[in-house]
Formats: C-alpha cells, structure tokens, sequence
C-alpha cells in the first residue's frame, strides 16, 4: 500500500504528537508545576530549549504535558460525540415517523444555542473537572455528528440491502450496526478529524476563558493565557501552543483526508 507524501507527514506528525501525550512523565525533562528559575520568560536555551513561562517553569514541560491534557480531553471528548451521535442518527432515521421528529427537533433546539455559550453556562454552574468538561464537550458535539449520521443513514436505508435485510427479518441492531455503519464510514471518518481539531480548539478556548483545564494542570489554551501579556513584551511563549494546534489539526486533517479517500469505495453500498 502506497501512502502519499501528505498522508505520511500527517501520519508522523499526528503519531508525535500522540507519542509525547502518552509518554509525557517520561520525555519532559521538569515537573509539570516545577519552578526552575527564580528569572520568567528566559529566551531559549540549552538548558531550557523553549524558556522559561510567567512563573519560571520550563515550557517545554507545560508544552509536553499541556499537549497531553488537550489530547486526552479532545479524544475522549470526540469517541463520545460519535459514539453518542452517531448510534442516535443511525437509530433516528430507522425509526423514522414520530420518534425521528422528536430526536432531530430537540437536536435543533440544543444547535440554536452557541456552543461556546452554552458551555460557560453549564460550567459556570458545575464544578470544572475533566471528566466534566468531556461530557460536555461531548453532548455538544454529538448534536452535529447526530445531524450528518442521520443524514447519511437515511440515504442508506433505503438500499436494496438493507430492505433485504429487514425482509429477513433482521433487528434494528443489526440494520444499524451490520448494514448502516459500514457504508456510512466514509463520511464519518472524515468528519472525525475535523470534530477532534474543533475539540482541540474548544477546550483550548474555555482554558484561555478560564474555565476550562484549572491550574496547576496544563493544557495548550491555559498556556497561552498565561504568557498572554508577555507578548507586549516581545515575548513568544504563548505563541508556542498556537504553532502546536496548527500543526496537529493539519497533521490530522491530512490523515482523514487520506483515510476518506481509502473508505470512499464503502459510500452507497458495499461493494
């Protein structure tokens, strides 16, 4: 199998960048929270390649942990959305009549409110924790994944197969998983990535809101909050998430790309 040059730097660039999330405790080379330098904001250095943050902690540490965090919470965040929303879609466009009103009528509601809006709300009133923020990012997004995959699985269902299928006498389980889900995979999977870069950039900006990731904990948006006034000083350390977001969500969005165009054959049918 032959993988095109973009697809192989997304790749490697995406697996880095995964590897290091994994791996943070043992490839930072300070304490997540450890104060190394009485001076903040230092320039580079061999010691500390990236510098040094608003409080004298070595950045690459935050960088390496602060990625770890973001990962974390945008990966789990976006299984959850599909998972969630893309189960109620197909589901939706099965049963069709009252209940597929009802489902898509209350998922209209929910995307009528900004979800940046409707996140400080709830956060504002909850205790912010990670498992908390996930939830939340999740059901939000789910309503836009609910929206494509229902989308999708009504073309799908009126296949040929699948009325086969439902003429033998086959669950709604079955129609769902067995006939529905493989042919809507190309769709889903290039949607994926791009809800995982959204994930990334929300939980990035209610950080640099201040409600999301708490100190002491690290995630790239808090970063940047934090050494925000230093670049009125000149000062790039809160550049450094930015370039981080960027290179993961083109790194990530080249591997969808590659991938939509490996499953395109399972759009429409099997074949």
């Amino acid at each position: 199998m032959r993988i095109p040059i973009a697809a192989l730097i997304g790749l490697i660039f995406t697996f880095a960048y995964f590897f290091v999330a994994i791996f943070a405790p043992w490839i930072a080379p300070y304490g997540m929270a450890e104060v190394v330098s009485r001076d903040v904001w230092l320039p580079p250095s061999s010691e500390f390649l990236l510098g040094t943050d608003n409080l004298g902690r070595d950045l690459l540490s935050r960088m390496i942990y602060g990625g770890r965090t973001t990962i974390f919470i945008a990966t789990a965040a976006t299984i959850l959305s599909f998972t969630t929303g893309s189960v109620l879609g197909f589901l939706a466009a099965v049963l069709g009549g009252w209940a597929d009103q009802a489902m898509s009528r209350f998922v209209d509601l929910i995307m009528s409110i900004p979800s940046l809006i409707f996140a400080l709300v709830v956060l504002s009133v909850t205790p912010v924790t990670i498992p908390i923020l996930i939830l939340v990012m999740g059901f939000l997004d789910s309503t836009r994944v609910f929206r494509l995959a229902r989308a999708v699985a009504v073309d799908i269902n009126v296949m040929d197969y699948v009325e086969a299928a439902k003429l033998r006498g086959e669950g709604r389980a079955w129609i769902i998983f067995r006939e529905i889900l493989p042919n809507a995979l190309s769709p889903l999977v290039a949607e994926m990535g791009l809800r995982f870069i959204f994930m990334v950039l929300f939980v990035s900006t209610l950080s640099f809101l201040g409600l999301g990731v708490q100190p002491p904990e690290a995630d790239w948006g808090g970063i940047v909050k934090e050494n925000a006034d230093g670049i009125v000083y000149g000062i790039g350390a809160a550049l450094y998430p930015a370039v981080a977001i960027a290179t993961l969500a083109i790194s990530v969005n080249l591997v969808a790309d590659w991938v939509l165009n490996r499953t395109t054959s399972l759009k429409g049918g099997r074949g």
